[in-house]
């Protein structure tokens, strides 16, 4: 494999055998044997369910490839087969260095031995001598900031302190590629910035990174190609927004049924009484674009059963501002044309920070 590959996975395809009932399982375990020995016709007692099919990509050193998709697509098997607890039907997979992954909250701890044990431990299975543990270990310490709770058994552990101190202990040996997998998703905000400050860190020394995760902010923002699972099958790979706006469609696309009549609202019931509309905003026509602040690399996806064509933000009396302060107050006002009746919508409205991180 070439030096400035990190991770080849070529035509990787994993098969469970998925059996009805108990009886079946023994059937199957015996069954071919006497088939051949008596010359039978073969029967299988189990039905196959493909969790991947034939899925290729690389990744160059000093990368981070993000993989998305909805829940059961196939993600977590395939990060289990490129850190090796799992072993593939078929296909290939080369791996170039110290693999670390952070794949199951506290994956690899004794719940019994208290964190300062679990950190020697598990850092021992990483590859590191007794050493460089303890040069690293207040780092590691520092870096998931749990306090008193580092002597205290890990079973005493919230999900969150869990997550910080694994995910520490992976981020601090400086392995040539990290494997994450939704682990960010526990921390609060604040951790979480400091841990893609710490991602930023190894990909800038060398590391290859691997992301899976459901925020398509943290895979446009931090990563530099993306690849879409769909059925266990490459859907797209390539450029993250391509990726992004590609998975809005596959979970909000125009093959999902609409709730309601599939009548036409006529555009006399489509705009509000005049007394509401305090900032004229448009009623037939898309402005949402022409106002200040919009986002001109925004995506929209959905089956165009409402649409949002403009809208009038303020912050204390401030139109459209650059900036709020927490502690603020926040208007919204939306004008929507529905195009279809729609019983009961709902609104939702998302505060996020720049690294993607949703604050509100």
């Amino acid at each position: 494999m070439s030096s400035d590959i990190a991770v080849r996975v070529d035509g990787l395809s994993k098969c469970y055998h998925v059996y009805d009932r108990p009886q079946d399982r023994l059937k199957q375990s015996l069954m071919p044997r006497v088939q051949r020995l008596f010359s039978l016709p073969k029967r299988q007692y189990f039905r196959e369910f493909w969790a991947l099919r034939n899925v290729s990509f690389e990744i160059p050193r000093g990368q981070t490839i993000g993989i998305i998709g909805q829940n059961g697509s196939g993600k977590s098997t395939l990060l289990q087969m490129i850190c090796g607890t799992l072993t593939p039907s078929s296909g290939r997979i080369e791996t170039e260095g110290r693999v670390a992954a952070l794949l199951e909250l506290g994956s690899g701890f004794n719940p019994e031995f208290s964190g300062r044990d679990n950190v020697y431990m598990n850092a021992a299975l990483l590859g590191l001598e007794r050493k460089e543990i303890e040069d690293r270990f207040d780092d590691i310490v520092r870096f998931a900031d749990i306090g008193k709770f580092i002597d205290e058994p890990v079973k005493s552990y919230s999900s969150g302190m869990m997550v910080r101190l694994a995910f520490s202990v992976q981020a601090q040996i400086d392995p040539d590629i990290l494997i994450v997998d939704e682990a960010l998703a526990v921390g609060d905000a604040k951790f979480q910035a400091k841990c893609f400050d710490r991602l930023k860190q190894l990909k800038a020394n060398g590391t290859s990174i691997l992301l899976v995760t459901h925020s398509s902010e943290q895979i446009v923002t931090h990563c530099d190609n993306a690849i879409l699972l769909e059925k266990g099958e490459v859907l797209v790979q390539g450029n993250t927004k391509a990726v992004v706006n590609r998975y809005y469609d596959v979970l909000f696309g125009a093959k999902q049924q609409v709730i309601g009549m599939d009548t036409e609202v006529s555009s006399a019931t489509a705009e509000p009484p005049p007394e509401i509309n305090s900032h004229h905003l448009s009623v037939d026509r898309d402005l949402f674009s022409s106002r200040a602040g919009y986002n001109p690399y925004e995506y929209r996806w959905g089956d165009k059963a409402a649409a949002i064509l403009d809208f009038y933000l303020s912050c204390d009396g401030e139109a459209y501002p650059t900036g709020v302060k927490s502690g603020a107050l926040i208007s919204v006002e939306l004008t929507i044309q529905y195009q279809r009746r729609l019983i009961n919508p709902i609104f939702g409205l998302t505060v996020k920070n720049k690294e993607g991180v949703t604050l509100y």
